[in-house]
C-alpha cells in the first residue's frame, strides 16, 4: 500500500503518513483576523471530528491573530498562504504548525529560501500545493492543456525547489475539480513520491453535486491506498465538510468508530414518512458514541429481515412501529414513538 511508506510528517501533535489514520481537514470561512469568530468555528468544527483546520492568512493582522487563535484550539492550525513570503513567516512566528504554499507564485528563489530557513528552524513542515486551475503556462502548453501529467510535473518541480535548499519536511497536494484528472494525477505521483499526500477534489461544489464528486474521487485515490490526509471541499458550512469526509473513509473501511445508519430506498409499500424518519435518526445519533449499525427501514413485511445485519433497528408500518435489536423484534409501537425509543436504547446500549 502506498501510504503505508509515505514518510512520516508531525503537524503539531498529531502524525501523516507512515501508515498513520488519515487525518481529516477542514478550512475556516471566517476572517482570521476575527479571532473570536474563527475560534469559535474550530471548536464547533472540533467537536464534528476535525482533526486539522486551516486558516486563510491574506494579510499581515491575519498572520498576527494566528497567536491568539493557537491558544485556544486543540488541534493542528495550517496557514494557508499566497504571493506575500512575509505572511508566510509571520504566521510561522505567530504559532502555525504547518504552512501551505505555492512556492511558484511565492515570488524569488531567495524569497523561498526565507521561508524555509524559518521552518526548518523550527521544523514546521510545508504543504506544496499545485492546483489545476494555476497550472504554469508552459506545462499546459507542453501537455497541450491542464493534465494530470502537467500538475505532477508541477508539483514535483516545486518539491524539487525546497529540497534542493536542504529542507525535505514537505506534504504534496495537487488538486484539480476534475474527478478523473485528479485521480490519475495521484496514481502518478504515488509512484513517484514517497512524500505523504493531501488529497481531495478542489472546487468540488455545492453540498449535493461537492458530495458525490468528492465521494467518487476519494473513493478512487483512496481505493488505491493512496492519501494520508483529506478534506472535501464544499461550497456551504465546513461542519458539513467533516461530516462527508468521516462518511466517505467509513464507506472505505478506513475509519471505525461511531454509528452508521443504513436505510432502506421507498417503494410503494411504504406507509410512514421513511425519508423523514432516516434524517431525524442521522441526526439523532451524531452524538451517540457507539460503533453500531442502525437500520431504518419502511416496510414491517421486509423490515425486520433487512435489519437483522445491523445492531438495531425501526421499522415502520401504517402508523405503526416495530424496534429491531439484534436481529429480534422487542417492541411494537405507535409510529410517533419510534425515534424515542430507538434514542432511549442507543442510550442505555448493552
Amino acid at each position: 500500500m502506498y501510504r503505508d511508506h509515505t514518510r512520516v510528517v508531525e503537524i503539531g501533535d498529531r502524525k501523516i503518513g507512515g501508515g498513520n489514520p488519515i487525518l481529516i481537514q477542514s478550512m475556516t470561512n471566517t476572517k482570521t483576523e476575527d479571532v473570536p469568530a474563527t475560534v469559535a468555528q474550530i471548536l464547533d468544527l472540533e467537536a464534528a471530528g476535525c482533526e486539522i483546520i486551516r486558516c486563510a492568512v491574506p494579510t499581515m493582522e491575519a498572520a498576527l491573530a494566528l497567536k491568539e487563535i493557537r491558544k485556544q484550539i486543540h488541534i493542528p492550525l495550517v496557514a494557508d498562504i499566497h504571493f506575500d513570503y512575509r505572511l508566510a513567516i509571520a504566521a510561522m512566528e505567530n504559532g502555525a504548525d504547518k504552512i501551505r504554499i505555492n512556492p511558484g507564485n511565492i515570488g524569488s528563489i531567495e524569497r523561498i529560501k526565507a521561508v524555509t530557513d524559518m521552518a526548518k528552524e523550527r521544523h514546521i513542515p510545508i504543504r506544496v500545493g499545485v492546483n489545476g486551475g494555476s497550472l504554469e503556462k508552459e506545462l499546459v502548453e507542453k501537455y497541450h492543456g491542464v493534465t494530470a501529467e502537467g500538475l505532477v510535473e508541477s508539483a514535483l518541480d516545486k518539491v524539487k525547489i525546497i529540497e534542493d535548499l536542504g529542507y525535505d519536511n514537505l506534504v504534496i497536494s495537487i488538486k484539480s475539480s476534475d474527478v478523473m484528472m485528479c485521480a490519475k494525477a495521484h496514481t502518478l505521483i504515488a509512484e513517484q513520491t514517497d512524500h505523504p499526500l493531501h488529497v481531495g477534489i478542489t472546487e468540488a461544489g455545492t453540498l449535493y453535486t461537492g458530495n458525490l464528486k468528492s465521494a467518487a474521487g476519494l473513493g478512487l485515490i483512496l481505493g488505491q491506498g493512496i492519501g494520508d490526509t483529506i478534506r472535501v471541499s464544499l461550497t456551504g458550512a465546513p461542519i458539513e465538510e467533516i461530516r462527508s469526509a468521516k462518511t466517505i473513509l467509513r464507506v472505505l473501511g478506513l475509519r471505525t468508530g461511531g454509528p452508521v445508519v443504513v436505510s432502506c430506498p421507498t417503494c410503494g409499500r411504504t406507509e410512514i414518512d421513511l425519508i423523514g424518519l432516516a434524517n431525524q435518526v442521522e441526526k439523532m445519533v451524531q452524538d451517540i458514541p457507539l460503533s453500531i449499525k442502525i437500520a431504518v427501514m419502511g416496510c414491517v413485511v421486509n423490515g425486520p429481515g433487512e435489519a437483522k445485519e445491523a445492531d438495531i433497528g425501526i421499522a415502520g408500518g401504517k402508523g405503526v412501529g416495530l424496534l429491531i435489536k439484534h436481529g429480534e423484534i422487542i417492541r411494537k409501537m405507535p409510529e410517533s414513538e419510534l425515534l424515542g425509543a430507538l434514542r432511549e436504547e442507543l442510550l442505555h446500549w448493552q
